[in-house]
C-alpha cells in the first residue's frame, strides 16, 4: 500500500474520523444496548453458555466505550481529566467485580446521552450543509468582447460581467445592467414571492434566476458574498461558547478529579478500618456514576445548540452561545434611524403639478433627467416612474450644478430639476397660494421637496426614506417583554429624527449626531447600569455595536463593518425578529436554569443516599444516566416553534 505524499493526508473510514472526533453515532447506544440484552438474558432465555453471554458484553463495552476512550485520551493528552474517564472507569470497575450486566447498562446509556448530544449539533450543522448547497461552482463569465465562458465562481472578482440565464443560481453579489427579470431571494432575504430585477438592481448570490437572462456586474467576491457571510456567521455560532458553559468547562475537570480522590478515599480508608474489598470497592464504583456531571456538562450545549439551530431557521444568526445569553438580560435598545428603522431608500410619496401640468408628466421629466444622473435622490424618481409604468422622454447633455441642482436637454429644450431658486432661472409655472402651502406642508413633515421646470411642465416632488412597516410593531413588542426604554439615534436633522422617532413611538431619541456620539449616548446608557442592546446597518454604527452589551445589524443593508461588528445577525433586515430573538433568549435561559438545578439535584441526592445507606449501582446508573438523557431533551424544546408565534 502506497503512503500518502507529503502534505497530502489519506482519507480515513467515516467510523475512525468519528473516532477520532469523538462525535457519538447514534448506531452506539443501538449496538451496546442490544449486546447488553444478550448478554444479560441470552444464557437465561436463549440457553447460550456464559462464556457467550460475557463476550457479549464485552462487545456492548467496546461498542458503548469506544467513544469515550477516544475523547478521554484526547483529554489526557492535554493533561485534563473528565467525565469519559469516569464512566470508563466506572464501567470497568463494575465488571472487575462481576457486575457486567451494570456496567454495560451504565455505557448504553451514557453513549444515548453523548448521541443525543451529537444529534443536537447536527441539527445545528444542516443549516449550514443547506446554504453550502446554495452557493454554484461555476459562472458565466462575460468578455468585453461578448464572448462567455465558464470559470469558478471564486475567481470573479469586482468589476467583471456574468450572464446569469433562466433556472441558474446566481453566483455572486452584484447589480442587473442589462435584461428584466427575477429572482427567487427567499433562502437569502425570506421573499416569499420572486422579486422583480431590472437594470440597477441588487441580486445576491444564492437566489435563483427565474426570469429572463441578465446580465450582472459583479460587486463583491464569491468569498465577500451575503450568502458567504451568513454561512460563515453560522459557523462560529457553532463554535463559540455561552459564559454559563465556558464555566461549566473550566468546572468540569477540577470536578473529576474531586470524585476520582474520593472514590478512591472511599475504597483505601474503609478496607484500612478492616471492612472487606469487595463492598468497599463496589460502593466507591458507585459513587464514580452517581457523582459525575454528566447532565450538568451536557445540559448548557445542548441547550444553546439547539436555541442556535432554531435561531438560525429564522433568520437569526447569533455568534454563539454568549450573546444569545446576554440577550435575555438587555436592558434598553439604542437603534440607528437610516436603514434600520427606516428602509434606507429614498421614495417619492407626493407629486405636486403646477398650473396645468399633471402628476405624470412632472414625474416624467424628472425621471428622465435623472436618469443620467448619480444623485441618490435621482434613482427614487426613477423608480417612482417605472413603477407608474410611464413613457419617460429621452434626455441628453446633462450639466450638474453641485449642491443646486441638473440642468438635461429634452427635445431641444431645457428641464431642470433641483432646487427652487435654482429651478426658477429656467422660466416655468410658480406655484399659486395652495401649491405653496401644500409644499410648505410637505416640508414641515420633514420631507425633501425637489421642483421641476422645462419643456411646458412645472411642479414638485416629495422624498423619504420611509420607516419600516414593523418597526413600531416592533419596538411595542419589546416595551411588552419588559425590555426598558427604547432610544433612537440619527445623524439627520431634528424635524426629520422627530417625524421617525413619533413614527415608531421611542422613549428618545437624538439628532445630528456623529459615530463617536453614538457611541458616548450607549456609554452613558451601560454607566447607568444599564444593558444595552445596539441595533444598526451602516459603517458609522459599527463602533457603538461593537460597545454595546449585544451588537445586531441588519444582513441585507448591513455593511461589512456593522456585520462583523455585529453579536446578532437579522438575516431579512426584519425588526420583528427582535422581539422573538429575545423570546428566544429568555426561555434558553430558563432550560439551562432548569437543567442545572435538577442536574445539580439529583447528583446531590444520589451521593447523599449511597454514602449514608448505599446503593445498588444499576439504581444508580439508571438514575445518573435518565437525569442526563432529560436534560438533552429538554434542551431539544427549543427546537420547536415558540408559542404565540
Amino acid at each position: 500500500m502506497s503512503t500518502p505524499r507529503h502534505g497530502q493526508q489519506e482519507a480515513l473510514p467515516a467510523w475512525v474520523q468519528a473516532l477520532a472526533d469523538g462525535k457519538e453515532p447514534v448506531w452506539t447506544p443501538v449496538v451496546c444496548g442490544a449486546l447488553a440484552l444478550l448478554g444479560w438474558l441470552g444464557p437465561d432465555l436463549l440457553g447460550l453458555p456464559d462464556w457467550a453471554g460475557k463476550l457479549a458484553f464485552v462487545g456492548a463495552f467496546v461498542a458503548g466505550g469506544a467513544f469515550s476512550l477516544g475523547r478521554s485520551i484526547q483529554s489526557l493528552k492535554a493533561r485534563r481529566l473528565d467525565i469519559d474517564l469516569l464512566m470508563l472507569l466506572s464501567a470497568l470497575g463494575a465488571a472487575s467485580i462481576g457486575e457486567y450486566a451494570e456496567g454495560a447498562a451504565l455505557l448504553f446509556l451514557f453513549s444515548l446521552s453523548n448521541a443525543l448530544e451529537a444529534r443536537a449539533l447536527r441539527r445545528t450543522t444542516r443549516a449550514i450543509e443547506s446554504l453550502m448547497e446554495l452557493r454554484p461552482d461555476e459562472a458565466m463569465l462575460l468578455a468585453p468582447d461578448g464572448t462567455e465562458r465558464k470559470v469558478a465562481a471564486e475567481e470573479l472578482e469586482p468589476g467583471q460581467m456574468v450572464r446569469i440565464r433562466p433556472g441558474e443560481r446566481i453566483p455572486v453579489d452584484g447589480r442587473i445592467v442589462s435584461g428584466q427579470t427575477a429572482a427567487d431571494q427567499a433562502a437569502i432575504t425570506g421573499e416569499s414571492t420572486p422579486e422583480p430585477k431590472g437594470p440597477g438592481d441588487r441580486v445576491f448570490a444564492g437566489s435563483i434566476n427565474v426570469g429572463g437572462t441578465a446580465e450582472v456586474a459583479v460587486e463583491r467576491r464569491a468569498s465577500e458574498s451575503t450568502l458567504a457571510r451568513i454561512i460563515e456567521l453560522v459557523e462560529e455560532a457553532r463554535e463559540a461558547k455561552a459564559p454559563t458553559q465556558r464555566f461549566i468547562d473550566r468546572f468540569e475537570q477540577g470536578y473529576a478529579a474531586t470524585v476520582i480522590f474520593a472514590a478512591a478515599v472511599a475504597v483505601v480508608l474503609p478496607v484500612a478500618f478492616g471492612e472487606a474489598f469487595r463492598p468497599a470497592f463496589y460502593r466507591a464504583m458507585t459513587l464514580l456514576v452517581v457523582a459525575s456531571p454528566c447532565a450538568v456538562v451536557i445540559s448548557t450545549p445542548a441547550t444553546f445548540l439547539a436555541a442556535l439551530g432554531h435561531a438560525a431557521r429564522k433568520g437569526l444568526l447569533f455568534k454563539g452561545g454568549s450573546p444569545l445569553e446576554e440577550l435575555a438580560t438587555i436592558d434598553s435598545f439604542a437603534f440607528d434611524k437610516t436603514g434600520t428603522l427606516t428602509g434606507g431608500r429614498p421614495v417619492v410619496t407626493a407629486v405636486v403639478p403646477f398650473g396645468e401640468s399633471t402628476a405624470d408628466e412632472v414625474l416624467e421629466m424628472a425621471a428622465a433627467v435623472e436618469r443620467l444622473s448619480e444623485h441618490h435622490l435621482g434613482r427614487a424618481i426613477v423608480e417612482s416612474a417605472e413603477s407608474r409604468n410611464l413613457t419617460v422622454p429621452l434626455a441628453y447633455g446633462l450639466v450638474n450644478h453641485r449642491g443646486r441642482g441638473a440642468v438635461a436637454q429634452i427635445s431641444d429644450r431645457q428641464v431642470a430639476v433641483g432646487r427652487h431658486d435654482f429651478v426658477a432661472e429656467f422660466g416655468g409655472q410658480a406655484p399659486n397660494t395652495q401649491e405653496m402651502r401644500q409644499i410648505e406642508r410637505l416640508e414641515q413633515e420633514a420631507r425633501t421637496v425637489v421642483f421641476i421646470s422645462g419643456n411646458g411642465v412645472s411642479g414638485a416632488l416629495a422624498i423619504e426614506d420611509q420607516v419600516r412597516p414593523e418597526a413600531r410593531s416592533a419596538i411595542e413588542q419589546l416595551k411588552r417583554l419588559g425590555t426598558g426604554r427604547t432610544v433612537m439615534m440619527t445623524g439627520d436633522n431634528p424635524a426629520v429624527a422627530k417625524r421617525v422617532a413619533d413614527a415608531v413611538e421611542v422613549d428618545e431619541w437624538h439628532a445630528e449626531v456623529m459615530p463617536e456620539e453614538k457611541v458616548a449616548i450607549v456609554h452613558t446608557m451601560l454607566s447607568g447600569g444599564e444593558r444595552v442592546a445596539m441595533v444598526g446597518d451602516g459603517v458609522n454604527d459599527a463602533p457603538a455595536l461593537a460597545s454595546a452589551t449585544v451588537g445586531v445589524a441588519m444582513g441585507v443593508s448591513g455593511t461589512d463593518a456593522a456585520l462583523e461588528t455585529a453579536d446578532l445577525v437579522l438575516v431579512r433586515d426584519e425588526l420583528k425578529l427582535l422581539p422573538y430573538a429575545v423570546r428566544l433568549s429568555r426561555k434558553a435561559q430558563r432550560i439551562v436554569r432548569q437543567n442545572l438545578a435538577f442536574a445539580c439535584a439529583v447528583i446531590a441526592i444520589l451521593v447523599v443516599v449511597n454514602l449514608l445507606h448505599g446503593l445498588a449501582l444499576p439504581i444508580g446508573v439508571v438514575a445518573h444516566e435518565g437525569s442526563t438523557i432529560l436534560v438533552v431533551l429538554n434542551g431539544l424544546r427549543l427546537l420547536r416553534p415558540l408559542e404565540d408565534e
